[in-house]
């Protein structure tokens, strides 16, 4: 079964986003469409949702798999000099993309969309 495909304008160019919102082309992704999709979402983009976007971004070009939740607060918590309890740290991303905080990393960061156990 073949999935539905959108198109959405970003910068004055044509992409093509899955039903889900996630990028049909990994290579369409810029920071263009991480706004136009935050704003989408009901998100408002700040420093913290930056760096994780990158950090996904640059664990998935790294490992070929988005990072979990553990790796990520792992990873992220020691560079972050506000957090220095895990729990602390995931009611801080759970409060920076409240829905479902991998799911919406991925889609921001131009990911597949992740498995469900992530």
């Amino acid at each position: 079964m073949q999935k539905l495909m959108n198109r959405i304008k970003v910068a004055n160019k044509s992409i093509d986003i899955n039903e889900q919102g996630y990028l049909v082309n990994l290579n369409d992704w810029s920071e263009a469409y991480v706004k136009k999709m935050a704003k989408q979402d009901d998100i408002k983009l700040y420093n913290d949702h930056w760096e994780i976007i990158f950090y996904f971004r640059e664990y998935y070009h790294q490992n070929l798999v988005s990072p979990t939740m553990h790796h990520m607060i792992i990873d992220l918590m020691s560079k972050n000099i506000k957090f220095h309890d895990k729990k602390k740290y995931e009611s801080h991303v759970y409060s920076l993309f409240p829905s479902d905080p991998i799911r919406e990393i991925c889609k921001l960061a131009g990911l597949p969309m992740p498995q469900a156990d992530s």
